[in-house]
């Protein structure tokens, strides 16, 4: 109820101020991003925010001047999955180096068909 009374009370708002103001455009751009502004509201196992992918991301920004020796734009593409895979673990509770030691050992003799089970959340390390 909360948030369809700020939606309508912004529609309100909308109909009094100039198209051309600042405020007119900031409730603009809210109001054509609601559906994923209030979609944690109706989905109980969205969050509110997204601090746990900025946290993750966080490493990349930090390492931002190493990337230069990536070397080429593919080099990059797969330093972007390394750091995805790892931030995966973490976010996970599994030890990156113990994840990335075992599933390169059994990889090469792993069934396709099962390769689901190596992902960070599934797989079961030794």
């Amino acid at each position: 109820p909360l948030l369809k009374s700020l939606e309508s009370w912004l529609r309100e708002k909308m109909k009094t101020l100039s198209r051309h103001s600042e405020l007119a455009k900031a409730f603009a751009y809210a109001l054509n991003q609601w559906p994923a502004l209030t979609y944690y509201a109706d989905d109980g196992w969205a969050e509110a925010d997204n601090n746990i992918a900025e946290n993750a991301l966080r490493m990349v920004s930090l390492g931002r001047k190493n990337y230069l020796f990536f070397g080429s734009d593919h080099g990059g593409e797969r330093g972007a999955l390394l750091y995805s895979l790892i931030g995966t673990c973490k976010l996970n509770g599994v030890e990156p180096e113990s994840y990335l030691r075992y599933v390169l050992d059994v990889i090469a003799d792993w069934p396709i068909n099962r390769v689901g089970e190596l992902l960070p959340w599934r797989v079961a390390l030794p």
